[in-house]
């Protein structure tokens, strides 16, 4: 989503950047620290390796997610939160609460 600063809306642009299925769950889990890419994968049930990888990308693009590789043998790569990222701790807290409040509820 372009900013366009005459019709901007903050809820449309953290939608944009946060939208789909599975951006809140992996910055929900990075919350915790720094996670290598497996690590990742297994703690976030359903979601595809080539999922993860696009939605990785995605919100390194955006800034929320930083992605160091460290010059070992093998190659170890680990992803953490950039300050941005970590400033959507209380929006996560926020979306856990409800979801808790609203489970079994139709």
């Amino acid at each position: 989503m372009k900013k366009n600063r005459k019709n901007f809306c903050p809820v449309l642009y953290t939608v944009d950047l946060l939208g789909g299925k599975w951006k809140i769950p992996i910055v929900s889990q990075l919350q915790s620290g720094n996670k290598r890419f497996k690590e990742l994968e297994r703690s976030i049930e359903g979601i595809t390796a080539r999922m993860l990888a696009k939605e990785l990308k995605d919100l390194e693009e955006n800034k929320l997610v930083v992605r160091t590789v460290y010059a070992e043998v093998p190659p170890r790569v680990e992803y953490a939160l950039t300050p941005s990222g970590k400033n959507l701790k209380g929006l996560i807290v926020e979306i856990k609460k409800w979801g808790n409040s609203h489970l079994g509820k139709t």
